[in-house]
This record gives structure tokens, C-alpha cells and sequence, in this order.
């Protein structure tokens, strides 16, 4: 399949996933773009499929994944779903030749994301995995300094995502989140990913776990509220990776950190700034307004030009093996 249409005809899956409408908000983001119509949403639960299209204009309801994708015959499919079912999801995407973006982590552990790589290669299928912290300015700025040589030999790296409390999965109609059993862990099986892929994006390295620790004290939920893991690339970088849900109102706690022997660069408090022997360059007001949209974009145009996803079903697999790693140490 192609994208060699005018308009690229999208299929959303398992839509009662809170990312439908809140945070990445990925259905709205598709009515927006111009050259987008939104031709089916699904989900097991037909009332949320019908709460999620009503948000969006009202496209065709399904209950079955299968039945919409024959009916609609879409050219691209965002597959979003419970993390315990996202592995089959994708097996069938795969089978039936379909082009997609699946949301991290694409299953609950690093195993069922390997074989979903192993058949991606052997089918040569078109899997996007929005990691959209590459997006970000930090990201960006640090990879060129990476790429310059100005911070000099890197000695470690360091990433905080805390996000508002574990309330907001049943509020946002995705209560499974606080299930192990659904969602293949907490707050690191969710937010984990993003911090560990950009350690070892900005690195170039594959890492192993060097402690981990996790907390459920502040909530009491099934679930841990907040992870700290460290980590050691194969050259020796160091890296802190801390996620939680234990911000107390809508926003997050956040800090990024990549620091070498000539400089550190941070983003805190929506300020970047590059310390060096020189003094700081300071950078205001860094964060993307709606970094998704500009990943599911990308995901899209690489597509539609026949070139690779921009990020992977590999990429997210190098971030689930660190993630099963951490939570092995826990016992």
C-alpha cells in the first residue's frame, strides 16, 4: 500500500485509550491536517467508540477491528489499544499488509515487542512509534552539540517525566492503566520509554540497568506512582531516568540533562541552557505546543515518501529491554 492519494485515509483502533482524545490526543490532531479524513475509529466498547467519534466530527463507530478495516480499506492505521492487546494488534496489522503508528509500548514486555520486530523485518511493514521527546528542542539542541563536539566527552544523562496522578486514566475512560496485569506495569512501562529511548538515541549506546527503584506509597494503587533507574551506557555514560504520576495538579514536573567535560545542557522550568566555560546561553519558552502532532506528521510524510519510520518498532524494543530489565531487579 501506498499514500500516493491526495487525501491519506486513517483508521484509528482501540480508540478508548486516552490518548484518542487527551495528551497526545492523536484523533484530534488527524481532523486538523487537511490532507487527512478520518475514516473509522474502533473499539471493543462501543459507547466509548461512540463518546471518542463524537469528539471528532462522528466517523463510522466499529466494534471490530477487522470488519472496520474491510469496510473502510484505509491507507494508514493508528493503533492504540490496552498494552495487553497491542501485540496482536500489530501481528494483525502486519499480516494484512496495513501501514501504521502504534502508541508505546506495543505490549508488556520486551518479548512480545521482539516478535512484532521480527515479522516488521520479514515483512518489511511500516511501523511508527511516536516517541515524541526527539522533537523537542532539547533533543534537537543535543544532538547537535553532540554532533559539533561542543559538549566534549559525555559523562551522563539525566530525565525526569512526572505527570499528574493516576486518577486521570479512569477520568480519561482508561482505568485499565491501574491493572499490572493490562498495562504490564506502572508509571516505567508508560512514561519509561520516552526517557530511556532518548538516552540511548543521544548516546548512539546500548545500556544496562545498574538500579532501579519504585514507589507506590504516595497513591496505594496496584501499581508503582513513581520509578528511578539507572543505567550505564556501553562506554561508561551514566543515566538517572525518574517517572511518576505524582504531579499534584494538570502539567508535569519535568528536567532533561545531557552533560559532558566542556558542557551541560539542560531544559528546566521551560528554560534551555547550555553551561560552558564561557558562561550560559539561555534559551526561553522551549517546549513544542503539541509535539504529537508533529510526530504523527512526520510519521505520515516519511510514509507517504517511502522512506522508513523515523522512529521504530526497534527503537521502542532497546527501550522495552531496558524497562524488563528494571523491573527484573525489583523481584
Amino acid at each position: 500500500m501506498t499514500g500516493n492519494a491526495t487525501t491519506i485515509r486513517v483508521a484509528a483502533i482501540e480508540v478508548s485509550h486516552w490518548h484518542a482524545l487527551y495528551d497526545a490526543a492523536y484523533l484530534l490532531h488527524l481532523v486538523a491536517m487537511p490532507d487527512v479524513a478520518l475514516v473509522g475509529v474502533q473499539d471493543s466498547d462501543a459507547g466509548l467508540a461512540r463518546k471518542r467519534a463524537a469528539a471528532v466530527g462522528n466517523p463510522p463507530v466499529f466494534t471490530d477491528y477487522h470488519q472496520m478495516l474491510k469496510e473502510t480499506k484505509p491507507d494508514f492505521v493508528v493503533a492504540l489499544g490496552r498494552h495487553r492487546r497491542m501485540a496482536r494488534i500489530a501481528h494483525d496489522l502486519i499480516d494484512a499488509g496495513y501501514p501504521f503508528l502504534m502508541e508505546k509500548p506495543l505490549g508488556v514486555n520486551a518479548g512480545e515487542v521482539e516478535a512484532i520486530a521480527e515479522k516488521a523485518a520479514q515483512r518489511e511493514a511500516y511501523i511508527a512509534v511516536p516517541l515524541a521527546q526527539r522533537y523537542q528542542p532539547f533533543a534537537i539542541r543535543a544532538h547537535e552539540l553532540l554532533t559539533t563536539g561542543r559538549l566534549g566527552p559525555l559523562s551522563h544523562f539525566y530525565s525526569r517525566i512526572n505527570r499528574p496522578g493516576p486518577a486521570r486514566y479512569p477520568a480519561w475512560d482508561s482505568a485499565w492503566m491501574l491493572d499490572p496485569a493490562e498495562a504490564g506495569g506502572g508509571c516505567l512501562r508508560n512514561l519509561g520509554p520516552h526517557g530511556i529511548d532518548l538516552f540511548l538515541h543521544l548516546t548512539g549506546e546500548d545500556a544496562r540497568v545498574t538500579g532501579a527503584q519504585f514507589s507506590r506509597r504516595a497513591h496505594s494503587r496496584a501499581v508503582e506512582d513513581y520509578a528511578s533507574v539507572l543505567m550505564r551506557s556501553a562506554s561508561g555514560i551514566l543515566g538517572t531516568i525518574e517517572v511518576g504520576n505524582c504531579f499534584p495538579r494538570v502539567g508535569t514536573d519535568g528536567e532533561w540533562k545531557i552533560a559532558g567535560r566542556d558542557g551541560i545542557l539542560t531544559v528546566k522550568d521551560s528554560v534551555m541552557k547550555l553551561a560552558t566555560a564561557d558562561g550560559d546561553e539561555i534559551t526561553p519558552a522551549t517546549e513544542l505546543e503539541a509535539p504529537y502532532f508533529t510526530t504523527l506528521r512526520d510519521a505520515l510524510d516519511c510514509w507517504q515518501r517511502g522512506a522508513p519510520p523515523p522512529i521504530g518498532v526497534n527503537d521502542c524494543l532497546r527501550a522495552m529491554r531496558v524497562i524488563d530489565e528494571a523491573y527484573a531487579l525489583r523481584g
